[in-house]
């Protein structure tokens, strides 16, 4: 970043930590967040559900005395909408702010990092049963031509594939073209950085932690879980972890080849978010990357100090 640059960089909000699965997001994220006196908001699909701890990688004993928000807010088997991301986001962003504390996003899901990031404007929809009835006589191929006239940037892309998000989604945009706009997004400056490493190095961490947490007790997380009322199609919907122990309780897969399965899907999975923040690169969002073999909660705090940044009250201002 240049002097000019610099000079006209109005103050930050938000500071945001972006990256892969099994980088260790949250341990670097809390050495920042003790040393800028920050509260963590998560931004994981998947965490916001209580019981599902060994499965999303919470490693809430990784936080210590720093506050995290967007943690086990909602029951699994719940509904938790993009929108209802944007809402909890903002309201816990309203409250750390108000303590005089720096809001630290941290997360690997795309589209509610691109939600935020972005200010996506979104209405709430509710279910529309007259539209669903309408819709119930089309096949999976003109529901997804349905989505693609109403929303020709379709951000998510999986739910082309699922004919329950496919409705859902439809459901959502005919409800947004016929709303009236939301009020504007605040302007939070953002400041992003993102936690890389070498490909070879992260499917190895990958494995490692998968057979950590099944030692942990994973596979048992996932039979209280359905004992408890998740059924296996919402657990084979919340995907990786949940899906392929799921089909080993179900006796589809043994247990070697459901973790060969499951580690491969995972080292995917963490392939696709790589490729969505190198979209994110393409549309504007500017990413400082930081290597995960060299000290990153230091190197990022160094770039803070070196860019002139300093934090005052919540908020990262150039003096």
């Amino acid at each position: 970043m240049s002097e000019k640059q610099l000079s006209s960089q109005p103050p930050c909000r938000l500071l945001t930590l972006l990256g892969a699965t099994a980088g260790g997001k949250t341990r670097v994220a809390v050495q920042v967040a003790e040393t800028l006196d920050g509260e963590i908001i998560s931004a994981d699909s998947r965490q916001v559900f209580r019981g599902m701890d060994l499965g999303t990688g919470k490693d809430l004993d990784e936080y210590g005395k720093v506050p995290h928000h967007l943690i086990d807010i909602r029951d699994a088997g719940e509904e938790f909408s993009v929108f209802d991301f944007q809402r909890e986001f903002l309201q816990a962003h309203e409250r750390i702010s108000a303590r005089g504390r720096l809001p630290l996003l941290v997360g690997g899901t795309g589209l509610y990092l691109d939600a935020v990031l972005k200010g996506y404007r979104l209405v709430e929809v509710p279910s529309d049963p007259e539209l669903r009835r309408e819709l119930a006589g089309l096949d999976d191929a003109r529901l997804r031509q349905r989505l693609l006239e109403l929303k020709p940037e379709q951000h998510n892309r999986t739910d082309l594939d699922d004919r329950e998000r496919l409705l859902r989604a439809i459901e959502i945009a005919t409800g947004e073209a016929a709303a009236d706009a939301p009020p504007p997004w605040p302007d939070l400056q953002p400041l992003v950085f993102g936690l890389r490493w070498e490909r070879s190095e992260l499917r190895r961490r990958i494995r490692r932690r998968l057979q950590q947490r099944l030692a942990e007790g994973m596979l048992d997380e996932v039979q209280h879980l359905h004992q408890a009322g998740v059924s296996w199609e919402r657990l084979d919907y919340y995907g990786l972890e949940y899906r392929f122990l799921a089909r080993h309780l179900r006796g589809e897969l043994n247990r070697n080849d459901m973790v060969q399965q499951l580690a491969g899907a995972i080292s995917r999975f963490a392939k696709r978010q790589e490729t969505w923040f190198r979209r994110m690169e393409r549309q504007g969002i500017v990413i400082h990357w930081l290597e995960g073999a060299d000290s990153p909660a230091e190197a990022l705090l160094e770039q803070l100090k070196k860019d002139g940044w300093r934090c005052k009250k919540g908020i990262l201002v150039r003096p």
